[in-house]
């Protein structure tokens, strides 16, 4: 089987899993006998440009004519089954769609934000959910908040191709939706269910587990939109030492919040970025790890980590989360409901306890649990996550087993490709 793989890449200097997720991919498709045909464009290949072809980016995004041409030349050189998109901003363009399908070549799209709909792609505007520009023929909210690059005339721009290509879009053969959350956000999009496929990425089998360690793990960009602010305010509803130490690990605009946390209290250890290395001794070290999201994150790479560790998580009811640990039936689609209560952040009293004493909206997945991304809600949450984790230990892992090992997405991968391969 020949695949043409196409991706723009992030900027280098922006810390990407979609760009680390591509690459290992190519790599897992090479290691299972297929020949896969790269056609990447990256980002940090914009200043180096000459002017004239500076002078086309404005339009790019809606039309790359540079990348249709280099395109159509490997399509018919190499005739390849399938064409494989994954993100065509801003030097690709989705016109890539209709230029495989004028050579004959299906197209598939794995799924890794909401920006058939949302122009930042993340469905999250000043601190909350912000679904605007869903239902709306251009996206002016978008244009009017500069949600693209903090910028009028781009978010202008990419409203515009938003609205240009939706038939492009609805063209596309077949859709890998990472979660359940991505195939109802797909599905409320107008794409028909026989067109999406839910399959996650994978990570690799790191052994066996380790022991279990104590305590909690954090690991994310330290942003508002992944909630580490939300954990603080959480933690700190709680006697110091009762939950063992909450472990911290990223960087970003957050990280002098976490420093002053750790300063303040001794069950708060402050990590900081770490290597592949330093990743694994704090996942050992950790009984439970959080995610924290305040935005319908998509697939956070992290609990698929966790899973393959033998740790179960604790996440926000959002996005990809739920159907992570397990627990997506039944769930709310990603995009919908208002705003303000997918949210949730102005709680300030514990939820009440339901009739098994497990704290209102909490609910248990087969690797873990979810609840609402509120302070009190998961200040109730943490420690029947920290009572319940050695009995979820072993479940965790055999959900890594079962539904993100290498061996079991490479396979559903292959299957989509057959299933849309044109034949020869």
């Amino acid at each position: 089987m020949r695949i043409v793989v196409a991706h723009n890449r992030y900027r280098e200097a922006q810390p990407s899993g979609e760009n680390t997720m591509v690459d290992s991919e190519i790599a897992q498709l090479t290691a299972a006998g297929v020949e896969v045909l790269p056609f990447i464009r990256s980002s940090d290949e914009i200043p180096s440009m000459s002017k004239a072809a500076k002078a086309l980016l404005p339009i790019s995004p809606i039309w790359a004519p540079r990348a249709q041409q280099d395109l159509s030349r490997l399509l018919t050189e190499h005739r390849p089954d399938v064409l494989h998109l994954h993100n065509p901003y801003p030097l690709i363009s989705p016109w890539v769609v209709r230029t495989a399908h004028r050579h004959g070549v299906p197209v598939v799209q794995t799924v890794h934000n909401y920006r058939q709909v949302c122009s930042s792609g993340i469905y999250f505007r000043d601190g909350v959910i912000c679904q605007d520009c869903k239902g709306r023929a251009l996206g002016v909210p978008a244009i009017k908040h500069r949600c693209y690059r903090d910028s009028t005339a781009q978010s202008a721009l990419m409203a515009t191709t938003l609205a240009v290509h939706r038939g492009t879009w609805r063209s596309v053969d077949r859709f890998i939706a990472l979660t359940t959350a991505i195939a109802d956000h797909l599905r409320d999009y107008g794409i028909p269910d026989d067109r999406i496929v839910v399959k996650p990425n994978a990570v690799p089998d790191p052994g066996r587990p380790a022991p279990l360690g104590d305590g909690f793990l954090y690991m994310a960009r330290l942003s508002p939109e992944k909630g580490v602010d939300l954990l603080l305010d959480a933690w700190r509803r709680h006697p110091v030492g009762t939950l063992g130490t909450l472990r911290i690990a990223g960087d970003g605009e957050l990280r002098p919040l976490v420093e002053a946390a750790a300063a303040e209290r001794p069950d708060v250890v402050y990590l900081g970025q770490l290597d592949r290395a330093g990743v694994r001794a704090a996942v050992e070290a950790s009984a439970v790890v959080i995610a924290a999201s305040m935005w319908h994150d998509v697939l956070p790479t992290v609990i698929i980590e966790a899973l393959a560790s033998g740790r179960p998580v604790l996440g926000t009811a959002l996005g990809g989360i739920p159907y992570l640990v397990g627990a997506d039936a039944p769930h709310e689609p990603a995009g919908t409901g208002p705003a303000a209560v997918a949210s949730a952040v102005a709680g300030h009293s514990a939820p009440p306890a339901g009739p098994s004493g497990v704290p209102a909206g909490l609910v248990t997945g087969t690797a873990g649990w979810v609840v609402t991304p509120d302070p009190a809600a998961l200040a109730a949450a943490l420690p029947v996550a920290r009572a319940g984790a050695a009995a979820l230990a072993a479940p965790a892992r055999l959900r890594y087993e079962q539904t993100f090992h290498p061996d079991v997405v490479i396979k559903r991968h292959l299957d989509i490709y057959a299933g849309v391969a044109r034949p020869h």
